[in-house]
């Protein structure tokens, strides 16, 4: 918004220096990036999983449709977490939704077939209400400088970005399959790639861990 000539100006190279000293703000900006990071690589690489369970499994099913279930997860998910956070922490909700989307990529890594692509859509459900959770968080008690930190915060969704290049190096590992190196001699290395995406919302539960005050 225009300021006012009442209100009191900041400028930018004053509002860098108050949020560069600002730790909570500073982990936020990093926490937004991993959960950006973790939302893409999940909704990206959705494909691939479904490939290789085709492949592997001798089926048919269409990788779109299960995306689209998992938008629809995540919808819920938001309706849910709002109505929560009417009652429990916001850094509190972050730590549980956190837990309880490292808990679903790990059945993504671990499980086969359908049972893991399950536990794949299920992380939308988790990640519904990070990004404005995140946001409020870092830039709860700011002053003037929260014109530039917003921005910021935006920015980080450079995460989305740079997060799929590390996993798509991850399945090829082996080759140009999806399974062609096995993990631990059972897990396939496109459901090993997802070890990202839960490395990534733990950095938001830990977030969350690092803002709660009693």
């Amino acid at each position: 918004m225009p300021a006012t000539k009442e209100e009191e100006k900041m400028t930018v190279s004053e509002s860098l220096k108050k949020l560069k000293s600002n730790k909570n703000y500073i982990n936020g900006v990093i926490a937004q990036a991993f959960y950006v990071g973790a939302q893409i690589l999940c909704w990206t690489f959705m494909y691939q999983y479904v490939d290789n369970i085709n492949h592997s499994f001798g089926l048919h099913i269409t990788a779109t449709n299960y995306n689209i279930g998992a938008m629809i997860l995540f919808l819920i998910g938001r309706w849910i977490g709002t109505a929560l956070m009417k009652t429990i922490n916001p850094s509190k909700m972050l730590i549980i939704f956190g837990i309880g989307g490292i808990i679903c990529a790990l059945g993504t890594i671990v499980l086969q077939g359908i049972p893991g692509l399950i536990s794949l859509i299920s992380i939308s459900i988790f990640m519904s209400i990070m990004f404005p959770t995140i946001y409020g968080i870092a830039l709860k008690g700011m002053g003037d400088e929260a014109k530039i930190g917003s921005s910021v915060l935006v920015m980080a969704i450079v995460g989305g970005a740079l997060m799929p290049l590390l996993q798509a190096s991850i399945l090829d590992w082996g080759g140009p399959g999806f399974s062609d190196l096995k993990i631990l001699g059972y897990i396939p290395e496109v459901n090993f790639s997802f070890i990202l995406p839960l490395l990534c919302l733990a950095v938001v539960a830990n977030y969350g861990r690092m803002t709660l005050k009693d």
